[in-house]
């Protein structure tokens, strides 16, 4: 294994035990599943570069257009969250209050 390699494994495992260990407030949630998208794209454009074939060129664009779709959609729960409950922690939310 590559150090590059290495790198983006860690970064991603690192994004993923904070998103299952660190779940106090939905606006780090969001970070961590924002580090996972961006390590998986910088991953998957290496990838393609070694591979020196076009056939995979166009998959690091969709998995970023896709990603600022998630931040997006995360960034209005935020706010939506925000505003109905009065903060963002994740203990406070319940769907049966709603």
């Amino acid at each position: 294994m590559t150090p590059a390699h290495f790198a983006f494994s860690s970064t991603f495992l690192l994004g993923l035990a904070g998103l299952a260990l660190h779940r106090t407030h939905l606006l780090s949630a969001l970070l961590c599943l924002e580090a996972m998208m961006l390590s998986l794209f910088i991953a998957l454009s290496i990838w393609t570069l070694q591979l020196d074939s076009t056939n995979f060129s166009a998959s690091p664009m969709l998995l970023l257009a896709f990603s600022a779709c998630e931040a997006s959609a995360g960034l209005a729960l935020l706010v939506a969250t925000s505003r109905t409950h009065g903060s963002d922690r994740l203990q406070g939310l319940n769907l049966l209050q709603c």
